[in-house]
């Protein structure tokens, strides 16, 4: 056990708020392992002017391990607590770990935080925090609520925000059997004309995902579609089906 955690266990056992106790647990865990150079990378490569400790995912996925063994959340509302003062921290990795958070507790992804989900999506406003929330916090909602959260995703699809829209259109990633095939068709073909690359490559990946399990349907759609969707959706939808035929 690392003197961090050691530290942090203790200020649990001493009754600090939950809240303040893992929002200074993950800066002080970040901040061990900071590498400015790699910091300077990360940021580069993400297009962006938000700071970065220069903490990698294989280091990070340790200070996950240790989130869990330490402050397991007791109720959904201190869950959303901890989830939501991360994600007001800083630094990126910091809100790494806040998604990481909400997906810890499976218990908690309910209807109930779709808000939070979305003010994330809103204010994340990037591939890198959008795709994991629609794909594994949005879209678990969705699979085990579809009668109540479809209908927010049909007001997603024509929100002003391309991360919205994006995110709605993720939001049956590996759905596979489950997927809502004629919502899905449906948001592709409303999105079809846009011009916003994040959306284009969305429809093709949503596509493409659904093609390992509806190889048959998906090549119709795409094939009835071909004048209206852009080639980069195309390619992405037919990738895995034209890779099989070959």
């Amino acid at each position: 056990m690392g003197q961090v955690e050691k530290m942090h266990r203790q200020g649990r056992r001493t009754g600090t708020n939950p809240t303040d106790a893992i929002i200074d647990f993950v800066r002080d865990s970040l901040a061990a392992r900071a590498d400015p150079k790699k910091a300077a990378e990360m940021a580069a490569y993400m297009k962006t002017s938000m700071p970065f400790y220069g903490v990698a995912k294989p280091l990070r996925a340790d200070i996950e391990r240790a989130i869990k063994r330490i402050f397991a959340p007791a109720t959904r509302r201190e869950c959303e607590r901890a989830v939501m003062g991360l994600w007001r921290l800083e630094h990126r990795e910091e809100k790494y770990l806040a998604i990481s958070v909400a997906r810890m507790y499976p218990e908690f992804i309910a209807p109930e935080s779709l808000k939070i989900y979305e003010r994330m999506i809103r204010e994340g406003g990037w591939w890198d925090f959008v795709d994991e929330i629609a794909s594994k916090l949005v879209g678990a909602v969705l699979l085990e609520n579809r009668p109540l959260v479809a209908p927010i995703m049909d007001r997603w699809i024509r929100d002003d925000d391309l991360w919205i829209r994006r995110a709605a259109i993720l939001s049956q990633i590996g759905h596979k059997a489950a997927t809502d095939h004629a919502q899905l068709f449906g948001y592709c073909t409303l999105c079809a004309g846009e011009n916003e690359f994040f959306v284009r490559k969305a429809i093709g990946w949503a596509l493409r995902q659904y093609s390992y399990t509806a190889p048959d349907r998906v090549r119709a759609f795409v094939r009835a579609n071909r004048t209206h969707l852009s080639p980069l959706s195309y390619r992405e939808a037919m990738r895995v089906i034209e890779a099989k035929a070959d």
